[in-house]
């Protein structure tokens, strides 16, 4: 697929699946820069961020949270961007790049990284759903659990397999809504400590050094965001990517760790959802529950879905959207939840690196197309190599406490693919 489709002819081809799970996106199928803008700010506008919000609030003032919250938001929101900005220039997913950068079969590590990831925290969520409706209404009956799960599941698993336009849908009528709802607790937050000069005078219960807390704010979404060429590739402009990789990154994924600062150090509960329920507001509480965890883990689906037709070569999503669906609902109904948190967030140190070798291979070999029927090893082991040596190093920037694990796993890696690729591109242009 050319790198300069945006300015290519599109001759349009009948496929099975109008998402394109395993073919770059046609110029006729491509979307408006609004719409992928919604997508992505009600992919990242996520209930648990706050979470990881109220951990930032138990431990720096006001001024200093706003200071990391932005330097966090900016590292995460330039690393999606420009996976984002690659996206809409080949129109190709994620996994279906990485043919190009570890190739046909190294490849498929990078569709079950990313779908198993993927799969996992869709069982999270469904768990998530279930607990605090139990919690909201009272439940004592696993058996009332159990059934807002797998309901919940498969309305998630239905919206995922219309794909790109059910989750505009979705996005578009519940995120402003969910909006509206965060900012009207973030008042009510506001109120319960005297406004804003009283939230400067709250005093941290915690400490946290400042790699820690960077890497908390990077950490919320960049296993998700390595993904983001899944959306942008629907972009018509490579700076319509951009730019919605901006709206959704900096913007709602920050103010959701925002949020859930505020409430940390006003109501001492970082999700909202809970602060709802403390306020009396249960109902308020369950819409915030549902309309926000409906589209994101629609957009969870739709990410294992997309990984399962490229790891398999299979023209449709929608088989593997229903199993994963399925096989993350069994984890959710088994418990799982409960304990693979940590597991994911561990995920979260070695998904970065292969963003990374993406962005370098890419801006190193890559940058006049990937074509279509390219002639591609089997297992590129000189970039998959570069994978290992990042991961290794953000792996032990993690357990050493040195840096940010994340950002040392997209820069080694970027750094190494981009001097391969470059060696790759100098020695072909000798021999010619």
């Amino acid at each position: 697929m050319s790198a300069g489709l945006e300015e290519g002819t599109d001759a349009a081809a009948p496929v099975v699946d109008p998402d394109y799970p395993v073919t770059p996106v046609p110029l006729h199928a491509r979307k408006s820069f609004f719409s992928l803008a919604v997508v992505l700010l009600g992919f990242t506008v996520f209930t648990p961020t706050m979470l990881a919000g109220a951990a930032l609030g138990n431990a720096f003032r006001l001024d200093g949270l706003l200071g990391v919250i932005l330097l966090g938001s900016v590292i995460l929101g330039a690393y999606v961007a420009v996976l984002g900005w690659i996206g809409a220039r080949t129109g190709l997913t994620t996994v279906v790049m990485a043919r190009y950068v570890l190739g046909t079969s190294g490849s498929r590590f990078a569709s079950l990284l990313l779908g198993g990831t993927q799969v996992g925290w869709y069982g999270v969520i469904i768990g998530t759903v279930g607990a605090l409706t139990a919690q909201a209404f009272g439940w004592e009956s696993y058996a009332a659990e159990a059934t807002v799960m797998v309901l919940a599941s498969a309305l998630m698993c239905l919206t995922a397999c219309y794909g790109y336009r059910g989750m505009y849908w979705v996005s578009l009528v519940s995120t402003p809504l969910i909006l509206v709802l965060a900012l009207w607790v973030l008042q009510r937050s506001l109120d319960e400590v005297g406004g804003w000069g009283g939230l400067a005078d709250v005093e941290p219960g915690g400490t946290m050094t400042l790699a820690v807390a960077v890497t908390t704010v990077v950490g919320t979404f960049v296993s998700a965001g390595t993904q983001t060429p899944n959306w942008t590739r629907f972009a018509r402009r490579g700076r319509h990517a951009v730019l919605a990789c901006c709206i959704g990154f900096l913007i709602g994924n920050g103010l959701m760790i925002f949020f859930g600062a505020v409430g940390a150090m006003t109501f001492g509960e970082g999700d909202f959802v809970l602060v709802l329920y403390q306020l009396g507001l249960v109902g308020w509480g369950l819409f915030l529950l549902f309309g926000n965890l409906w589209k994101s883990n629609a957009d969870t689906a739709y990410a294992f879905g997309v990984a399962g037709a490229a790891m398999f070569d299979k023209p449709s999503k929608i088989p593997f959207v229903v199993g994963g669906s399925v096989i993350g609902t069994a984890l959710a109904l088994l418990g799982v939840h409960e304990h693979l948190v940590d597991y994911l967030v561990l995920l979260g140190i070695f998904v970065p690196p292969l963003g990374g070798v993406i962005i370098g291979d890419y801006l190193g070999r890559w940058r006049a197309g990937m074509p279509e029927g390219a002639a591609l090893p089997r297992v590129d082991l000189p970039v998959l190599g570069c994978y290992v040596v990042a991961s290794a190093l953000a792996w032990g920037s993690d357990h050493l406490g040195i840096g940010i694990p994340p950002v040392v796993g997209i820069l080694a890696a970027a750094a190494l693919a981009y001097a391969v690729g470059r060696a790759r591109v100098t020695r072909g242009a000798a021999r010619r």
